[in-house]
Formats: structure tokens, C-alpha cells, sequence
């Protein structure tokens, strides 16, 4: 009976995880309630995932990780991207991939994919590039570099304490690396070959924005039921009408249409994003073929020294507006902004939907807003200011100091010197004390919604072993894969953990399936190590949707992406992993 129940726990928090209808870090309170309510587990064992040393060291690899981005040490190396590039898309994309990459191996890559999306948009802006060729591969990059290292991924941290917990030893500093390392090497150059070829070519609106002789205007406009447009290509049409303007979204209802890839015309009703010259502007509204919204009537083209920039802000993961109605915010109330429309996957919200939209992560807002304005937003982590390397704040006189403490915690935890969460609680420590990061931000950089998520799916994990779940589970795939090698078993469990990535996080896919890696091993009388090992590839390997990984879901909007397109490059690095994973895993860990 206590399997069935669960049984039950599992299947309700695998729907409400992949649908989100509540959030992530409630879902996990719940499957602890849940546990306790039901007898499966004590309320001392269902909250032990609090206590785990993994939760503790994920924790405090956050706060590393933001000051060694509040410090500038890393935003220095990214800067450098630019001038390394010179221009070349190639280059641009080989230095681009190859520092994320060195980052990620050692810091979370959130906030490197943070850090890179304003830098890239710049460089794309700058060079007239496309930044839709860039961004999926840099979150692809990160999440490749991210198995390199223990410190990597929360993923390894949290598999490391899982199977010492289980007896089979933590994970080295480097132990993955023998693998990792060529895993992403063949992964970034599947990057660098594939990425200019099968990415969308769009352009990104916000570039040129600054002051200029040639300045051009970002506007939306809508076209009347009297239209002499209604009907037209706008592809082709402006093209001939207006050289110089650009139609860069066609919004009809709630959906975005992207002139450059979708066949689509103009109807009534629709709105148009353009950019073009003040005069190209003047022209189209003393056309009569179109008009401002009536929320965008206050916009001036041209009339004077410019005093507005029209900008887009893009919600990170430490933002503390996530989950909040933007009527609630105080950007919806503040004078000095207005709000023109907020884009999420590839739908569009104008000023009479705006007001109940609730943020996620990735979530863009176009605003118009005063100059003077635009610089006090950049002084807050609660955006990213697309074309702004400077989204925060950085203290650049603590960088040595910062990088020195970093060292110091990966010296000491490779050589074996103390445990890696002494190391990461050290770490923090120092960082706090020399100031490298306020303890405020420190905070804020925690994101509690995974640490909770954690410690609840931990708790599953204890409970399905406890009531001998795990090993039904294990029987049952073994049942499948009947009469099989241990190293087919070992890609049928590479392939299992790296399509539940896809539509679960990679934590809870992690906590959940090593359980039953561990039964499965058993199950046929070979050493479970390889299977752990697994384990922290597959889970990792989430390439191939939007929704598995936070740093595929920060780069959806600011590309202006399809779900298709996140297939075309995640099908071949899934097929890298599960390839390289299956010949190679028996080799460094022997069954």
C-alpha cells in the first residue's frame, strides 16, 4: 500500500513540476506535507533534506558565484569579448562560447548566462550580428562546462552527497572531467558549426538607441480598420515604401509573427514594432496607414536633444518581481517610465493586459522611459538592461580579493585539504567579511525556490526507497531491458535521465532517478559507481526545451525563438552525451 501511495506523491509532483500550476518551491512543501500526513515519512526524516550538506553547499555556491560577478571579475573577462572579436561572427562566437565555458566549469551558470546575455546583445548591436545565433548556444555552452567540475552544476554537488549518503563515496573536484571536458569540446564545436547555420537570423530591436546623427526610433504601431496596408507583405512592402525602416515583430492578438521568418500579412487591428529614421517615422503616421496606440501618443521623433530611450529589461532569476502582478511593481506606478508591452515565449502583452501579467524568469518589458531614469535601473539586479554590460553595480577594487577566495576554495577542495561544503561555507565567509559581496545581496542570490525544491524532492527520493519504490521501479526498467548488456543498461538510464530532464529540473530528475540507478545496478550484480556517473551527465544533458534548464529559459525571449529551435541544436548535443556517455563512462568508471 505505502508504494501506491507514493507511487501517487511522485505522479501528482511530476504534473505539477512540468505544468507549473503552482509554484516549483510550493510543490516541493507539499510532497514534504504530503510524506508526513501519509506516515511514509517522520516529519524529522522528511525535513532532513534541509540539513543535507548538499542543499548547505549549493546554497552557498550562489553567493560565491554572485560576488565573483559583483566584484567584475568575471564581467572584466567579458568585456573583452568585443574587442577579441573584432567583428568576425565566427571569432565572435568561438570567444563567446570559450569563456562561458571556463566560467561555467566553476561558477553557476546562471549568472554567467546573466552576465552574458547584455554582453552579447552589445557585441550583436555594435557589429550589426544577430544575437538569436549567440544565446542558445551560450546557455548550451554553460550547461556543457557545468559537468566538468563538481562546483560546476548544483546537479553534481547534490548527486556527490546523494551516493556518499548511499556508501558509495563523494565525487572528486576533477572526477568528471576525464569525461566532461571532452564531452563539451565535441559539444562546442557541434556550437561553432551548427549554431550560424540552423538559428534564426533576428535582429534585435533595442540596438541603437544611442544619441547619433542617424539615430533611428523604436515605435509600435497599430494598423486601422481603413488601412491601405491591410493586406501587404510587410516584408516586402517597406521594403520598397521605406529603405530604411525595419519591421521587426508583426503582434496580432497575443502572438508574435517575425516578418523575416513567418509568412504572414497584415490585418487590422495588428500591431507593428518597426525602427527606422524620425523621418521614416513622421512619414507612415502622415500616411494614415498607421497609428501610435493610444498609451504611445506622448512619444516624440526627433524633436530636440533626446531626453527618452526606449530599452527592454529582461527578468532574471534573482529578480524580486518574479511571481508579481506588474500593477503591483513599481514600474507599472513610476512617472519617470512607461510601460509599452512585455513579451514572454514568443506571446506579446499590450496596456491593457499588462497590468495582470505575473513575471517569470526571461520575461522581456519594453519601456520607454527618461534617460535620468535609465540609470537608476541600472543600479538594481531586479533586470537585465539589454545593451547594458553594466547591469549592476560591480566593486572592482574587491576582484583580486574575490578571485583569491575562489582559488583558495578550489585548492583546498581538490587536494582534499576539507570537505567541499567546509570549503563553500569558508568561502562565503570570506567574501562576506572582506566585502566582496553585502550580506543583502548575498540574500538575494540564494534562489530559495531551488533550495526548497531540493530538500523536498530529496525527501521523495528517502521515501521511495524507504517503502522499496525505487527498487519496483528498478525491476521494472530491468524488465525492459531483459537479457541486456550492463553497458546497453547503462544507455537505456543515460536516455531515461536525459529526456526526464527535459520537462523536470535537472536537480529533481538527479535526486529522483539515482535511487533507482543504484536498485538497477544491483539488480544486476555490477558496481553502481558508473550508474551514479550517469546519472550526472543525463541529468545535465537538458538541451533539447526551454523548460528543463533556467538558463534556456532566460535566452527564449531576448532571441526571439521557437520551441523548434531549441530541437535543432539540443537533438545532436543529447545524441554527444548519450554517445559519448555510453562508450566511455564503462571505460573511466568500470562496471
Amino acid at each position: 500500500m505505502s508504494i501506491w501511495i507514493v507511487s501517487a506523491i511522485l505522479c501528482a509532483a511530476l504534473v505539477l513540476l512540468v505544468t507549473e500550476k503552482i509554484r516549483v518551491d510550493l510543490t516541493a512543501i507539499g510532497i514534504m506535507v504530503a510524506l508526513m500526513l501519509t506516515g511514509l515519512l517522520t516529519p524529522k526524516e522528511a525535513v532532513a533534506g534541509f540539513s543535507s550538506p548538499a542543499v548547505i553547499t549549493v546554497g552557498a555556491m550562489f553567493l560565491i558565484s554572485q560576488a565573483m560577478i559583483r566584484t567584475g571579475a568575471v564581467e572584466f573577462i567579458g568585456r573583452r569579448v568585443i574587442k577579441m572579436s573584432r567583428g568576425n561572427a565566427t571569432l565572435a562566437l568561438l570567444v563567446v562560447l570559450v569563456i562561458v565555458g571556463i566560467a561555467s566549469a566553476f561558477i553557476n551558470n546562471t549568472p554567467v548566462v546573466v552576465l552574458f546575455i547584455p554582453v552579447v546583445m552589445g557585441m550583436c548591436c555594435e557589429f550589426g550580428l544577430s544575437p538569436s545565433k549567440f544565446l542558445i548556444p551560450v546557455s548550451y555552452a554553460s550547461i556543457l562546462a557545468g559537468t566538468c567540475t563538481l562546483i560546476g552544476t548544483s546537479t553534481n554537488l547534490i548527486v556527490s552527497d546523494l551516493s556518499a549518503a548511499a556508501g558509495y563515496g563523494p565525487l572528486g573536484m576533477f572526477e568528471l572531467s576525464i569525461l566532461g571536458l571532452p564531452i563539451a569540446i565535441v559539444g562546442l564545436a557541434v556550437l561553432l558549426v551548427a549554431s550560424p547555420r540552423l538559428m534564426p537570423d533576428q535582429i534585435n530591436p533595442t540596438c541603437e538607441i544611442e544619441n547619433g546623427e542617424h539615430r533611428r526610433y523604436l515605435a509600435e504601431l497599430t494598423i486601422p480598420k481603413d488601412s491601405d496596408l491591410i493586406g501587404k507583405d510587410p516584408r516586402h512592402h517597406f521594403k520598397q515604401l521605406l529603405p530604411g525602416m525595419e519591421i521587426l515583430e508583426l503582434i496580432r492578438y497575443s502572438h508574435i509573427y517575425y516578418p523575416g521568418r513567418d509568412e504572414v500579412f497584415i490585418a487590422a487591428d495588428d500591431r507593428l514594432l518597426i525602427k527606422g529614421s524620425a523621418n521614416d517615422l513622421v512619414h507612415i503616421l502622415n500616411s494614415k496607414g498607421a497609428e501610435l496606440p493610444l498609451s504611445e501618443n506622448g512619444l516624440q521623433f526627433g524633436t530636440g536633444e533626446p531626453e527618452t530611450y526606449v530599452v527592454e529589461l529582461i527578468i532574471p532569476p534573482q529578480s524580486d518581481l518574479i511571481g508579481k502582478k506588474l500593477m503591483d511593481t513599481d514600474l507599472f506606478k513610476d512617472p519617470d517610465l512607461h510601460l509599452v508591452a512585455a513579451k514572454r515565449s514568443g506571446l506579446h502583452y499590450t496596456e491593457q493586459t499588462i497590468p495582470d501579467i505575473r513575471l517569470r524568469i526571461g520575461d522581456i518589458l519594453l519601456i520607454w522611459c527618461a534617460v535620468g531614469k535609465l540609470e537608476r535601473l541600472r543600479g538594481g539586479a531586479d533586470f537585465i538592461i539589454v545593451e547594458d554590460v553594466h547591469h549592476e553595480i560591480v566593486h572592482k577594487r574587491k576582484a583580486k580579493i574575490a578571485a583569491g577566495i575562489f582559488t583558495g576554495l578550489v585548492l583546498a577542495a581538490t587536494t582534499g585539504l576539507a570537505d567541499i561544503m567546509v570549503c563553500a561555507l569558508t568561502g562565503v565567509f570570506l567574501m562576506l567579511l572582506t566585502r566582496c559581496i553585502q550580506l543583502r545581496d548575498g540574500y538575494r542570490a540564494l534562489q530559495a525556490d531551488v533550495l526548497i525544491l531540493i530538500a523536498g524532492t530529496i525527501a521523495l527520493g528517502a521515501a521511495m526507497q524507504k517503502t522499496g519504490a525505487s527498487q519496483l521501479y528498478a525491476d521494472a526498467f530491468l524488465g525492459v531491458f531483459a537479457g541486456l548488456s550492463p553497458r546497453l543498461l547503462l544507455a537505456g538510464f543515460l536516455l531515461l535521465t536525459s529526456v526526464s530532464t527535459q520537462v523536470l529540473s535537472n536537480n529533481a530528475t538527479a535526486v529522483l532517478l539515482l535511487p533507482i540507478a543504484i536498485s538497477t545496478a544491483m539488480g544486476v550484480g555490477v558496481d553502481p559507481k558508473p550508474f551514479i556517473i550517469a546519472v550526472c551527465f543525463g541529468a545535465s544533458a537538458c538541451f533539447a526545451t526551454p523548460i528543463g534548464y533556467q538558463t534556456n529559459l532566460l535566452v527564449y525571449g531576448p532571441g526571439g525563438y521557437r520551441f523548434s529551435d531549441y530541437l535543432k541544436l539540443g537533438i545532436p548535443l543529447n545524441l554527444v552525451v548519450l554517445i559519448m556517455g555510453t562508450l566511455f563512462i564503462p571505460v573511466f568508471w568500470p562496471f
